[in-house]
């Protein structure tokens, strides 16, 4: 029974760790601050729950039916990094060649730019703030790797270790909520240049994190049909 109970605290922790690095809420945040400029507190507040709901139910959704859905379409796990990849050089690239808009806004009513604000971030939550920003397709691979072990155990076996990593994935969209509500007060203390170097260097890094992905696809493909 301590073994389990030893097995089961190592694979959180386990989990944890891997889990950190691919969702990154800490560096994540800084990209997804400029979404939030134009909100209010409650607003931000509201809109930072729903992203850190989504990604507990496409983590959680991941961890359960990944596999099967993955099976019934017939596509790989390098066939799902090599396109996330893909998003997410295109997310950085954009976000790299885009230019800033908050001057162009600066002279707008502050109630009409929040209306708007909130009305075009609507349409953003899931894609791409969520979805390939927060949790892309490095989190699942994550989480593909770690239910992997467990996939052909027993029922009860599958379950506690799927529990395991359940609990990480809330400790980490908790950390998501965090950072991410208090992205906005980190970036003023840093000031507005800073926010803009910040945001170019998390840009640069998303996008060779997308191509290091999107790499090491094409590699387990090669591998896998080579």
């Amino acid at each position: 029974m301590s073994l389990s109970i030893h097995s089961f605290i190592q694979l959180v922790f386990i989990a944890i760790i891997a889990l950190f690095p691919v969702i990154n809420p800490i560096g994540s945040a800084f990209i997804v601050s400029q979404y939030f400029d134009d909100l209010t507190e409650k607003e931000r507040r509201n809109t930072v729950k729903k992203i850190a709901f989504y990604t507990f139910l496409l983590c959680t959704v991941t961890l359960f039916t990944g596999h099967w859905i993955l099976e019934l379409f017939g596509i790989t796990v390098p066939i799902i990094q090599l396109a996330g990849g893909i998003m997410i050089c295109k997310l950085g690239w954009e976000l790299l060649s885009s230019k800033t808009d908050a001057n162009a806004t600066a002279g707008k009513g502050s109630a009409d730019v929040s209306g708007n604000a909130l009305e075009n971030l609507s349409n953003k939550i899931f894609y791409p703030i969520t979805f390939p920003i927060t949790a892309g397709a490095g989190t699942i691979s994550v989480i593909f790797t770690l239910s992997a072990h467990s996939t052909n155990n027993n029922l009860s076996a599958y379950f506690i270790d799927a529990g395991a990593i359940l609990i990480a994935i809330i400790f980490m969209c908790l950390l998501v909520y965090v950072c991410y509500f208090n992205a906005n007060r980190l970036v003023n203390y840093l000031g507005s240049n800073s926010e803009q170097v910040v945001n170019r260097i998390m840009a640069f890094l998303i996008f060779c994190v997308g191509l290091q992905i999107a790499v090491g696809g094409i590699t387990s493909l090669i591998k896998l049909y080579g």
